[in-house]
């Protein structure tokens, strides 16, 4: 976060530009469908778009609102001014004047830490990106699969349950043995079975991540099709706790400081 200023970390940050970045890395085929990138928020008012859909921020990560039949009925658009809202509506429940007040909301703020620790964000034109709302199975929210690669090698597996509902998660190794690690939410009871293309998400995320010494892969395993999420150089900010304390080292075992970091 303090030393890595290398232009691939704001591409890997930015919603928009890592899109190129997949497609290049020949993955262009797990990549959402995308209805617009707006470089204002007025564009939301008039953009034509299907029943369902996500709006959100190409310059920060954990914001957007999802759009779906698979929302609460009493689910509601929140305030703008609440800020990196994070929700699930239905279709009935959107206002375009309201959800374009968040997107300015959005567009008016810089995300994470500042250029001091989370650098990448600040290096980000904002923008409003509109893409194609995921489907699990049921039809809620797929769970989100989230592969820690270090050095080009993965080393756990982050799988988060219920976003919007009961959330839960639960970390595994590569070969799919539970952790008894917690990074906050409760665990899934029962524990889940490995997802059957989990050696080709591994694959896809390791090839995602060559060339750099860590990154997390979001992946989404719909009943059809792998999906990309995103990449995430600064997992929470770098501030989520894991419990027990011991989890830190290991995780860390598996990085080697580049030098370049020692000589900025």
């Amino acid at each position: 976060m303090l030393r890595d200023h290398r232009q691939l970390l704001v591409t890997f940050a930015d919603k928009g530009a890592v899109r190129d970045y997949v497609a290049a890395r020949g993955f262009a085929g797990l990549l959402p469908t995308t209805y617009g990138v707006l470089d204002t928020p007025d564009a939301l008012l008039e953009l034509n778009l299907p029943p369902a859909f996500v709006v959100k921020p190409t310059h920060g990560s954990g914001a957007a609102v999802v759009v779906s039949p698979a929302a609460p009925v009493d689910a509601a658009l929140p305030r703008p001014e609440w800020g990196w809202v994070y929700a699930h509506v239905r279709p009935e429940a959107v206002d375009r004047r309201v959800l374009r007040d968040i997107a300015a909301g959005w567009m008016g703020k810089l995300y994470g830490q500042g250029p001091n620790e989370e650098w990448a964000y600040s290096r980000i034109t904002p923008r409003i990106i509109i893409e194609e709302a995921l489907e699990g199975e049921g039809g809620g929210i797929p769970d989100d699969l989230k592969f820690f690669v270090f050095h080009g090698t993965c080393r756990y597996v982050q799988v988060d349950t219920g976003r919007f509902d009961t959330r839960t998660q639960d970390f595994y190794t590569p070969d799919w043995q539970h952790l008894p690690l917690s990074g906050g939410p409760a665990w899934a009871d029962p524990p889940r079975d490995a997802p059957e293309r989990l050696g080709e998400m591994i694959a896809i995320a390791e090839s995602l991540a060559a060339g750099t010494d860590f990154v997390r892969v979001d992946l989404y395993l719909l009943p059809e099709r792998i999906v990309f999420g995103e990449l995430t150089s600064y997992p929470a900010g770098g501030h989520s706790p894991f419990y027990p304390e011991r989890f830190n080292d290991e995780f860390g075992s598996h990085w080697t400081v580049p030098r370049r970091y020692r000589e900025v």
